[in-house]
C-alpha cells in the first residue's frame, strides 16, 4: 500500500504566519481553493496540525450536500460538537440562533486562540455561509483563524459565487491548491515503488493526471493487484501499466474518477464522457505524430481483426474540438472550450501533435467511460459524425465514428464508409479499409452492391493477411446476383486467393464454373481462361491440361483464345525452347498493340513484361511492369499482381542490383516462418551468396523444408538458388542434387529453355569440379543448343562459358573467348554472367600456359566483381590469380572493398557526423592522420564531399578479406 498523502509545504508556510497573527489577537479568513481531488483537505489537515502544535484550539466541520436543508448545520457542527447532530433541526429564529452561535464562538476565543476549519464550504447551507461571512468581517479583532476549503473548478454549468467574493481583500487570503507537477508525482510513484523504471513511473504520472486523489488511488490499486514488475516493459515497448480499469478490479482508481465526475456535475460529466468516447475514434497519438505520448495504439474495433496505427490528419477534432464536443454532448460551445482549457491546465488533458485534446493516459479515459451506457457512447459518435458531415470534414474522420454506430445509421453513412474505404485503399492501408467495409456491409444493401462490397472486402482481407476470412467473403460474393463483369472479378479474386494458399484444383474449379456461366460473353470467358492458365502454374497436372487446350485451340481458332491467351502461348513457347527471343518479342508487341478488354489487359501486360525480361529488353520490361501495376485495381485481388512483382525482382537480378533485392526481400521478414519459398526468396538467397554473406544465406535457406513443398515454379527457382549456395560453399555434390531436382521438375512442366533456370550448365560446372566426365559435356552441349534457340547474348554466353570449360583444349579456349565476347554484348549490366565467364577463361588460359593473357582476364574479373559488390567472385578471382603466379593478386583499388580497416573505421565515424578532431580523439590519432585517411577514402570511393560518405558506404559491398 502507498504512504499517506504528502503535506503541501507551499501552503503550510504562509499558514504559519496566519497562525501567529491569530495568536497575537488578530485573525483572518484563509480560503484554500482548488479543483476536486487536488488535495484541499490534505492542505487543511496540515493547517490543523500546525495550529494544534502552536497551542491553538481547533474547531472543525465538514460540509455536506445532505445538510443544505438544515439552517446553520455547518456552524452547529463547529460550535456544538458535543450535541453532534441531535439539535440540527429547523428553527424559525435564524437570526437569534446565529447570534447565539456567534457568542459561543467569542467565548471559545476568549479562552484560547482558535483555528476554525471548514472543509468543502461550497457545500454549506446558505445560512451557514452568511454566518461565516459575517464572522470573517470581525475576525481581525479576535485571536481566531478561519480556514476553509472551497471547490474551484471550471464546470460546464457555472457555479454560484465563491464564499469570499463579497469580502474586502484585506479580510481574506486566498490560496490555490494546484495540481501535482510531474516531478512531485514521479516522487510519489518512486516512494511507493522504489524499483519503478522511468517509463513505468512516467505512465503512472500521466494516469494520475496531476490529481493526488487519482494518483494515490492508482498506486494503492497497483500495490494490491498482482501486476508485472514496474520496471518490466511489455513486449511491444509499452509500459506494463493497465489500459483498462478492469485490470484493477475492484479498484479505487475508477471509483476516484467516478467521484470526481459526480462532484463536477451532470453537464460536466456528460462532456467528459463524450470526449472519452470520441477519442476512441481518433488515430492513436503515435500515428498522429505525438511522440511525447506514451499511450499505446487504440484497441481495434470489433469489425477489425487487427489494425496498425493509421495516418493522422487534422480534422474537426483538431480544428474545432470544442465545437465538435459541444454538438456531441449537447452543451454550450463556449463553456466546453473553457472546460477543455481548464482541464489541460489541470493536467487531465494533453493536446496531441494534431491539436486534439486527449486524456493524459488511456487508463484515465477508460475510467471516465466506466459505467457509461453503450447507447450513450453510440449517440455521441452519431452526433459527432453528423456534425462532421455537415462541416464537410474528411470522410475517414467521419467513418471512424460511424464504426461505433449500429447499423441502420443515417442515409449517408454507407456513402461515407465506402468513400473512406477507397481513401484507405489508395493510401495502402488495407486494415482500415477492411474495417470500413465490414461496417458498410451491416447497412441495408441491394444484392449487386453487396456482391461488389464483399468482393472488395475479401480482396482487402487477403491483403491484410487474413486469407481464411478473405476466401469466405469471396465465396459468399460468388453466390450473390451480379452482372457478368462483377462475377468475373469475383471469380478471378477468389481463384487468386485459393491459388496463393496452394489450393490450385479448387481455384481451377471456381474459374471453370465462372467461365461456364458466360456463354453469352465470349470476351469475359477468354479472360477467365487466361486467369486459369496463370493460376495453373502452381499445379503440374492442371498446367498440362490448360496449356494443351490453349495450344490446340490457339492453332485452330486463335480468336477463341484472345490476346491474353495468345500472349500466354508465347510465354509457353519461350520456356519450351520453341521460339527465339526476337520472334517472341515481335509476337508480343503485336499483341500489346491490339485493343484488349480492360479485364484481360493485366494478363496481357504482365505476360509481356516477363517475356521482355527474358529477352533482355529490360527497359521495356520495366515499362510494362509499371503499366501493369498502375492498371491493378488497388482494392481487388488479382493473380497478375504477384506475377508483376516477381518480374520486377527478375529485372533487378538481371541488372545485378543485389542491394535492391536484399532490401526488399529481407525487410520485415527476419525469422518469419514460411513453408513455401517464393521467387523473391530465391533472388534474396542468390544475392546473399554473390555478396559474400554465405552464413546468412545458409540460415535463410534453412527456413524452408523443400521436401514437403508443393509443386510450383517458385519452388523450382528456389531449388536452383539453393544449389548456387551449396556450390559456393564447397558442397558440389549437394548442389548437383538441387540442380537436377530443379531440372526434373522444370522438364515435367515442359520448361526446358535455360532462360529461367540454367540448371544444365550448373550441373555441368559441379560435375567438372567433382572430376568431369561425359555427363558434364553432354549437359553443357545441350544447354548451348537450347540457348541458341532463344538466342539472347546472356543465355548463349552463359552456356558457352561452361561448355568451354567442359570441352577443354584449344576448342575449349575458343568457346571461352566466344562466351566472353558474347556476354559483352548483353544490354544493361552483364556482370552477373560476365564475371564468371572471365574467371573461367582466365583459368583456362593459365592452364594452357598463357599466363599473361589469363591474368589479364582474371584481373578484369576481380575489378568487375569489386565494382559490383560480388564478393564471392572477387575471392575466387583473387585465388585464381595467386594460383596463376600473380605478384599482386587482386588488391581492390576502388569502392568500399578497397578501404583498409583504418580507412573504413574513420570513414564510418565521419559518416556518422563526427568532425576530424573528434575522430582523432576517439581513435587516439593525430588529426593529420585522419585527414590523410579520409583523402584516400574519397579517392577510392569516387566522391568529393563528406556528405556523400553515408550513401556510398551503404551502397558498398561487404568487405572481403584481402588476399
Amino acid at each position: 500500500m502507498t504512504r499517506p498523502p504528502r503535506e503541501h509545504p507551499h501552503h503550510v508556510g504562509p499558514l504559519a504566519a496566519e497562525i501567529e497573527r491569530a495568536r497575537s489577537g488578530s485573525g483572518r479568513l484563509v480560503l484554500l481553493r482548488g479543483a476536486t481531488g487536488t488535495g484541499r483537505t490534505t492542505a487543511l489537515d496540515a493547517a490543523v496540525r500546525a495550529a494544534a502544535a502552536r497551542g491553538l484550539r481547533v474547531l472543525r466541520a465538514r460540509c455536506s450536500p445532505e445538510d443544505t436543508g438544515v439552517p446553520l448545520a455547518a456552524v452547529r457542527q463547529l460550535l456544538s460538537p458535543e450535541d453532534e447532530f441531535a439539535d440540527l433541526v429547523p428553527e424559525g429564529d435564524e437570526r437569534g440562533t446565529a447570534a447565539r452561535l456567534w457568542r459561543t464562538l467569542r467565548t471559545y476565543a476568549a479562552e484560547a486562540p482558535l483555528l476554525v476549519a471548514v472543509d468543502d464550504v461550497h457545500l454549506a447551507d446558505d445560512p451557514s455561509r452568511r454566518w461565516l461571512l459575517d464572522a470573517a468581517r470581525r475576525l481581525d479583532r479576535l485571536p481566531l483563524l478561519l480556514v476553509a476549503t472551497e471547490r474551484s473548478q471550471y464546470d460546464i454549468e457555472p457555479r454560484p459565487p465563491g464564499l469570499a467574493q463579497s469580502l474586502a481583500p484585506s479580510l481574506v487570503r486566498t490560496r490555490t491548491v494546484a495540481p501535482l507537477g510531474d516531478e512531485a508525482a514521479a516522487a510519489l510513484v518512486r516512494e511507493a515503488f522504489p524499483a519503478a523504471g522511468e517509463v513505468w513511473a512516467e505512465a503512472c504520472v500521466r494516469a494520475g493526471a496531476g490529481v493526488p486523489l487519482f494518483l494515490h488511488a492508482l498506486l494503492d490499486d497497483l500495490g494490491a493487484t498482482p501486476w508485472p514488475e514496474p520496471d518490466a516493459p511489455a513486449a511491444d515497448g509499452v509500459p506494463a501499466l493497465p489500459e483498462s480499469c478492469a485490470a484493477l478490479y475492484p479498484g479505487s482508481y475508477p471509483a476516484a474518477v467516478s467521484w470526481w465526475l459526480e462532484n463536477a456535475g451532470a453537464a460536466t460529466a456528460e462532456v467528459a464522457r463524450c470526449l472519452a468516447a470520441l477519442e476512441e475514434a481518433w488515430p492513436s497519438p503515435s500515428a498522429a505524430g505525438d511522440t511525447g505520448a506514451d499511450a499505446p495504439p487504440e484497441p481495434p474495433h470489433p469489425s477489425v481483426r487487427e489494425r496498425p496505427p493509421t495516418a493522422g490528419g487534422s480534422g474537426a477534432a483538431a480544428r474545432d474540438p470544442a465545437g465538435l464536443l459541444a454538438e456531441a454532448a449537447g452543451a454550450d460551445p463556449a463553456r466546453v472550450a473553457g472546460w477543455l482549457a481548464a482541464m489541460g491546465r489541470l493536467g487531465l488533458l494533453r493536446t496531441d501533435a494534431a491539436g486534439r485534446p486527449r486524456y493524459a493516459h488511456p487508463l484515465l479515459r477508460d475510467a471516465v467511460l466506466t459505467g457509461w451506457p453503450l447507447r450513450r457512447r453510440q449517440a455521441a459518435h452519431r452526433a459527432a459524425a453528423e456534425a462532421m458531415t455537415r462541416r464537410g470534414d474528411r470522410v475517414e474522420e467521419v467513418a471512424r465514428h460511424l464504426l461505433r454506430v449500429p447499423a441502420a445509421g443515417p442515409p449517408w453513412a454507407l456513402r461515407v464508409l465506402r468513400d473512406a474505404a477507397t481513401v484507405a485503399v489508395h493510401d495502402a492501408r488495407p486494415y482500415d479499409a477492411v474495417g470500413y467495409l465490414r461496417r458498410a456491409l451491416e447497412e441495408e444493401l441491394t444484392g449487386d452492391l453487396r456482391q461488389r462490397l464483399l468482393t472488395q472486402l475479401g480482396s482487402l482481407e487477403y491483403a491484410s493477411a487474413d486469407a481464411p476470412a478473405a476466401i469466405a467473403r469471396l465465396a459468399e460474393a460468388q453466390h450473390l446476383p451480379a452482372g457478368p463483369r462483377d462475377r468475373v472479378r469475383t471469380a478471378v479474386a477468389l481463384g487468386a486467393a485459393l491459388a496463393a494458399r496452394g489450393e490450385i484444383r479448387t481455384a481451377m474449379e471456381v474459374l471453370r464454373r465462372a467461365g461456364g456461366s458466360l456463354s453469352g460473353h465470349p470476351g469475359l470467358a477468354r479472360t477467365v481462361r487466361a486467369a486459369s492458365a496463370l493460376v495453373s502454374d502452381g499445379d503440374l497436372a492442371s498446367r498440362q491440361e490448360v496449356y494443351r487446350w490453349l495450344c490446340e485451340t490457339g492453332e485452330r481458332s486463335p480468336e477463341l483464345v484472345g490476346t491474353a491467351g495468345q500472349a500466354l502461348l508465347v510465354r509457353y513457347a519461350a520456356t519450351a525452347g520453341l521460339v527465339s527471343a526476337p520472334e517472341a518479342m515481335r509476337r508480343m508487341r503485336e499483341l500489346l498493340a491490339q485493343p484488349t478488354d480492360p479485364l484481360a489487359e493485366p494478363f496481357l501486360v504482365g505476360t509481356g513484361a516477363a517475356v521482355a525480361q527474358w529477352a533482355d529488353e529490360l527497359d521495356e520490361a520495366d515499362r510494362l511492369v509499371e503499366r501493369g501495376l498502375a492498371g491493378q485495381h488497388p482494392g481487388l485481388l488479382h493473380p497478375m499482381l504477384a506475377a508483376l512483382l516477381n518480374t520486377g525482382s527478375d529485372i533487378a537480378a538481371a541488372r545485378g542490383d543485389h542491394a535492391r533485392l536484399l532490401a526488399s526481400g529481407l525487410a520485415g521478414r527476419q525469422g518469419e516462418p514460411r513453408a513455401v519459398p517464393t521467387n523473391q526468396d530465391a533472388h534474396v538467397l542468390m544475392a546473399l551468396v554473390h555478396t559474400g554473406r554465405t552464413d546468412e544465406a545458409r540460415g535463410f535457406a534453412g527456413r524452408f523444408d523443400l521436401n514437403s513443398a508443393p509443386d510450383g515454379w517458385e519452388v523450382n527457382r528456389f531449388l536452383y538458388a539453393r544449389g548456387v549456395l551449396r556450390s559456393a560453399t564447397g558442397d558440389p555434390a549437394g548442389a548437383v542434387h538441387d540442380f537436377l531436382e530443379c531440372g526434373r521438375r522444370q522438364s515435367a512442366r515442359e520448361v526446358v529453355s535455360p532462360v529461367v533456370t540454367p540448371w544444365r550448365s550448373a550441373v555441368a560446372a559441379c560435375r567438372l569440379e567433382l572430376g568431369g566426365g561425359q555427363e558434364a559435356l553432354d549437359l553443357a552441349t545441350e544447354e548451348v543448343r537450347l540457348a541458341r534457340v532463344w538466342g539472347t547474348p546472356r543465355t548463349v554466353g552463359r552456356a558457352l562459358s561452361v561448355l568451354g570449360t567442359a570441352t577443354g583444349g584449344r576448342h575449349g579456349l575458343e568457346l571461352a573467348e566466344e562466351a566472353v565476347d558474347t556476354l559483352r554484348e548483353v544490354p544493361g549490366d552483364p556482370l552477373a554472367e560476365l564475371i564468371p565467364a572471365l574467371l573461367a577463361q582466365g583459368r583456362q588460359l593459365v592452364a594452357a600456359g598463357e599466363r599473361g593473357r589469363g591474368r589479364v582476364r582474371l584481373r578484369e574479373a576481380a575489378e568487375l566483381a569489386e565494382r559490383s559488390g560480388a564478393v564471392r567472385w572477387l575471392g575466387l578471382a583473387s585465388q585464381a590469380l595467386r594460383e596463376g603466379g600473380a605478384r599482386h593478386p587482386a588488391a581492390a583499388r576502388t569502392g568500399s572493398v578497397a578501404l583498409t580497416d583504418s580507412e573504413h573505421r574513420i570513414a564510418t565515424l565521419a559518416a556518422e557526423g563526427h568532425t576530424n578532431t573528434e575522430i582523432a580523439d576517439l581513435l587516439h590519432l593525430a588529426r593529420r592522420t585522419v585527414e590523410t585517411h579520409l583523402t584516400s577514402t574519397y579517392r577510392k570511393l569516387g566522391i568529393r564531399r563528406r556528405t556523400e560518405l553515408p550513401g556510398r558506404l551503404e551502397r558498398g559491398p561487404a568487405r572481403a578479406p584481402r588476399p
